[in-house]
C-alpha cells in the first residue's frame, strides 16, 4: 500500500512521526469519484447561499470541477451526454464550512495514553476526521488547533486528489500556547511532565509556543516569520490563556500587533482566542479577522462597545452553538434545576458564609446570578452573548469545535464506560448541530445557511471560489430531500455531496477508519 512522504523531519522529535497516511492502492480516489462529462441537477429549489429568495424548478450545470450554469430549467441546456441528477422536490445549497475543528489527537483530561497508542497514525486520524466531515456534507474545514504537520500532509493529499476529503485550511499551535500539556492549554506545570508529554508539545508548537510571550516585538516578528515559512494556512494566537477562570492576557498591544501584521503581510487570516472582555478588547485593536468563540467571554456578558467594534470592524465571528443549545441546553436546564436545589441545601444548614470559590461555582451549577460576584454561569454567558452578536449584526460563521474524539479526547478502549454520544463535538455531525443551533439563538434558517456557507468561505478568503452557488465557482454542492428553509433539521437529509464536480461516496466514508467510533 502507497504511504505519503514524510514532512520536515528536522522540525519534529524522532520519537514521533507525522503519521502514515494510507492510500487506495490500485486507484487515485478523485478518479473513483469523478463522473464523466457534465453532471446536471434538474428540478431542484436553489439556495445559493447568498440569502435571497430561493430558485424553484432550477437547473444547476457542472463541468469538471465548476458550475457552468444556473437557471430556470427552461432557460438553461443541459449539455448532451450529461449525468442528471433528478432534482424534482429535492432542494441545493452550497458545501457547508466549519470554521473551526480540531483533528489532531486528543486535547483533554488524561490524553497521554490516547496520544502514544496513535501518535504515529496522527495523519491517518486527521483524514479519518476530515472525512467524516464530508460523510455530513461540510466540503471545507479550517483546523485552527492542532499538529500543523500532519494536518498539512492530509491538506494535500486530498488537494492533489490522492484522497478523499474535504478542503483543508490548518494553523497549528495555537501561537503563544505551549501545547497541549501546557499553562497556557490546561494549567499543566511543566516541571510535573513526562517527557512524552514534553515532546508531544515541542511537536505541536514548533517554535511558536510560550516563550513567544518572552520576545520582545522584533524577534517576535523573527519568531512569527519562522512558523509562517512552516505553511499554516491561518494564523490563530492566544490572545489569553485557555482555561476559563482565572483567564490571562498572553501578549502586549505591540506584540499582538506584530503578529497580526505579519500574518496579514502575507495575505492570511490572522485570528484570536481572547476570553476576557480586555484581551478581547486588545485582540480587536490588533486587527484580527476572525474571532474564534466571541460569546466565550470568562463569565461575563460582552460588553456594548466590544460588539460595535466587531461590528464596525467586518470581523467574522466563528460560534459554536452546538455547546449550549439543543439537547445540550436541555440537559443543561435539567442540571441547573438539581443543582440549585443542593446548594439552597447547603446555604441553610451551613452558618459560615459562602466562600468567594463556592460562590463562583453556585453561579456556574445554578445559572441564578448573584450579588457577590460579577460573574454569570458559563452556558448563560453563551448563549446570551451568541444571540447579542447575532443581534447586532455580525459576520456569523459556524465553529463547533469538533474534536477527534469527541467529548472528553479519550479514544474508546481507553474508557471503562460507555461514554454518553455527544454528538455535538464529533466530527461532522457536530457542524450540523451548530448550524441548527444558530437558528434557536434567533437566526433565520436562510441566515444559518449563509452562516455555514458563505461566511466559512469568507473566514477561509476564497468566496471568489466557494461558499455560494455561482457560475464560476468550485462545484461544492449539496442535494437535499427536505426544504432546510422550513426547517433546518433538514440539513439532516442529505441525499448528494458534490465536491469540485466530483460525487462523493459518502456511504464509504471514513476510507481507512483507524479507530472506531467516537
Amino acid at each position: 500500500m502507497k504511504r505519503l512522504k514524510d514532512g520536515p523531519g528536522a522540525l519534529r522529535p524522532a520519537l514521533f512521526p507525522v503519521g502514515v497516511l494510507l492510500l487506495a492502492a490500485v486507484v487515485p480516489a478523485r478518479a473513483l469519484q469523478t463522473p464523466q462529462g457534465a453532471t446536471a441537477i434538474v428540478g431542484a429549489t436553489v439556495i445559493d447561499g447568498n440569502g435571497g429568495l430561493p430558485l424553484a424548478d432550477a437547473t444547476v450545470v457542472v463541468e469538471g470541477r465548476r458550475i457552468a450554469a444556473i437557471g430556470p430549467r427552461d432557460a438553461v441546456r443541459v449539455p448532451a451526454g450529461a449525468r442528471v441528477i433528478d432534482g424534482a422536490g429535492k432542494y441545493v445549497t452550497p458545501g457547508f464550512v466549519d470554521t473551526n475543528v480540531h483533528m489532531s489527537l486528543s486535547f483533554g483530561m488524561r490524553w497521554s495514553e490516547t496520544n502514544a497508542r496513535y501518535w504515529d497514525r496522527n495523519a491517518d486520524l486527521n483524514l479519518q476526521g476530515a472525512q467524516l466531515h464530508l460523510k455530513h456534507g461540510v466540503t471545507t474545514i479550517r483546523d485552527s488547533y492542532g499538529a500543523l504537520l500532519p494536518g498539512m500532509q492530509v491538506r494535500d493529499a486530498i488537494a492533489r486528489g490522492e484522497v478523499v476529503g474535504p478542503r483543508m485550511y490548518v494553523a497549528g499551535n495555537i501561537v503563544g500556547w505551549g501545547g497541549p500539556f501546557s499553562e497556557t492549554f490546561s494549567g499543566d506545570r511543566e516541571s510535573e511532565l513526562t517527557l512524552f508529554e514534553e515532546q508531544i508539545n515541542d511537536s505541536i508548537t514548533l517554535g511558536s509556543g510560550e516563550e513567544l510571550m518572552h520576545m520582545t516585538p522584533e524577534e517576535l516578528r523573527v519568531a512569527m516569520n519562522a512558523y509562517l515559512d512552516l505553511g499554516p494556512d491561518f494564523i490563530k494566537y492566544g490572545g489569553t490563556h485557555h482555561f476559563n477562570y482565572p483567564t490571562t492576557i498572553g501578549f502586549s498591544p505591540r506584540a499582538q500587533r506584530v503578529i497580526v501584521e505579519e500574518t496579514q503581510k502575507r495575505g492570511l487570516v490572522a485570528e484570536t482566542h481572547s476570553t476576557t472582555l480586555e484581551g478581547l478588547r486588545l485582540s480587536i485593536l490588533a486587527g484580527i479577522d476572525l474571532i474564534q468563540h466571541p460569546e466565550v467571554t470568562a463569565m461575563r456578558e460582552i460588553t456594548d462597545e466590544l460588539v460595535e467594534m466587531i461590528v464596525e470592524r467586518d470581523i467574522i465571528c466563528s460560534l459554536l452553538p452546538n455547546k449550549y443549545t439543543g439537547e445540550v441546553w436541555k440537559l443543561h436546564l435539567e442540571e441547573r434545576e438539581r443543582a440549585a436545589e443542593r446548594w439552597a441545601k447547603l446555604e441553610k444548614e451551613r452558618r459560615a458564609p459562602l466562600t468567594t470559590a463556592e460562590v463562583r461555582r453556585k453561579i456556574q451549577e445554578t445559572g441564578i446570578p448573584d450579588p457577590r460576584s460579577v460573574t454569570i454561569g458559563n452556558l448563560e454567558m453563551r448563549q446570551m452573548n451568541g444571540r447579542k452578536l447575532i443581534e447586532a449584526g455580525c459576520i456569523v460563521s459556524v465553529g463547533p469545535d469538533n474534536l477527534l474524539f469527541g467529548a472528553g479526547g479519550v479514544a474508546p478502549e481507553f474508557t471503562r464506560e460507555e461514554r454518553p454520544a455527544a454528538d455535538h463535538l464529533k466530527p461532522g455531525i457536530g457542524t450540523i448541530i451548530a448550524i441548527e443551533g444558530l437558528v434557536e439563538l434567533g437566526m433565520t434558517a436562510s441566515e444559518a445557511i449563509v452562516a455555514a456557507t458563505k461566511h466559512g468561505a469568507m473566514a477561509c478568503k476564497a468566496l471568489d471560489e466557494f461558499g455560494t452557488l455561482e457560475v464560476g465557482k468550485l462545484a461544492d454542492i449539496l442535494v437535499l430531500g427536505a426544504d432546510p428553509l422550513a426547517a433546518i433539521s433538514n440539513i439532516r437529509q442529505l441525499e448528494v455531496v458534490m465536491k469540485e464536480g466530483d460525487i462523493i461516496d459518502i456511504e464509504s466514508l471514513p476510507t481507512h477508519p483507524v479507530t472506531g467510533e467516537w
